[in-house]
């Protein structure tokens, strides 16, 4: 069940009355990837390195937490049922009978899988990154549901936050450490034209993931930051939710109506960690999201 009561609870400034709840109280070492499953109407997100697949019903409050063999850094619904895995070794499916299969294997010594989206034409855009988050050690890489495999980005350090505009013409990625959000074209499948579309100034954390709104706003979570901000398309910061733990990782819209943001957390590296880290918080009524299209795998 969610937590309500002043003591987990945080107002928006800019403007915004918004304030956050504890949606799943949690010591996820390294939450991340929120993600709502619109069929079966439950918030998915992972713990990478503790190697599980959260869910949460926020209707029922029933929670599930199933182990993975390997680190995971993403998990998306699929169009014929079951998830897609973004796993250390490559990218897997996971049948609603829980059989298990690789789609694409590759593993990489002292690399693993980090955050992955889902494309308006059902392609996983797959990001990796090295242990040691040595520059250039990571890729970005679109699969198709039939295991294809190109590589678009492959001189990253942390692949993170990935998004498209609501008319699916743009796509915004990020790379933690240069600390910007950057935009791309987006037609046929095919991402170009990399440029910087927002900046993080020194001392507000680095950009972790990412969602796009229905406006076509960028919502980007700020690890060391401990808040999530909105920025306009143009550019501009228009709103930003102070939260109540450094580590914030990533967002996305759940709930029947896309209306509420769920907002994951970590733990990991943390000298005192705050009480709530590494939990799954939730903005009541932050925006409305967009539906996202699942895996065509």
């Amino acid at each position: 069940m969610t937590t309500r009561g002043t003591a987990t609870r945080g107002t928006a400034t800019r403007g915004s009355a918004t304030a956050y709840e504890v949606a799943v109280r949690a010591e996820a070492t390294l939450g991340e990837g929120p993600t709502w499953d619109a069929a079966t109407g439950r918030l998915l997100w992972i713990d990478i390195l503790g190697a599980r697949i959260h869910s949460y019903d926020p209707a029922s409050g029933r929670r599930t937490v199933r182990t993975t063999e390997q680190h995971i850094g993403a998990v998306k619904p699929r169009a014929g049922g079951g998830l897609v895995l973004n796993l250390r070794d490559g990218v897997a499916l996971l049948d609603p009978d829980d059989t298990f299969s690789w789609l694409h294997r590759e593993p990489v010594p002292g690399r693993r899988a980090n955050d992955a989206a889902v494309a308006p034409d059902g392609s996983l855009w797959a990001g990796t990154m090295r242990y040691d988050e040595a520059p250039g050690g990571g890729t970005l890489s679109r699969i198709t549901g039939d295991g294809s495999v190109e590589v678009v980005l492959d001189d990253v350090a942390v692949s993170n936050g990935t998004g498209w505009s609501p008319d699916g013409r743009l796509m915004y990625y990020i790379d933690s450490p240069t600390r910007r959000v950057d935009v791309l074209d987006f037609a046929d499948g095919r991402a170009t034209g990399r440029r910087p579309f927002v900046g993080i100034e020194d001392g507000a954390g680095f950009p972790d993931g990412l969602t796009v709104d229905a406006d076509g706003c960028v919502w980007v979570a700020l690890w060391d930051g401990a808040a999530v901000r909105r920025y306009t398309p143009d550019g501009r910061l228009d709103r930003e939710i102070p939260l109540p733990t450094p580590r914030v990782t990533a967002c996305a819209f759940g709930g029947p109506d896309l209306t509420d943001l769920y907002v994951t957390t970590a733990r990991v590296g943390l000298n005192t960690p705050h009480p709530l880290a590494g939990s799954l918080l939730v903005v009541p009524r932050a925006g409305q999201g967009m539906p996202q299209r699942p895996f065509a795998g």
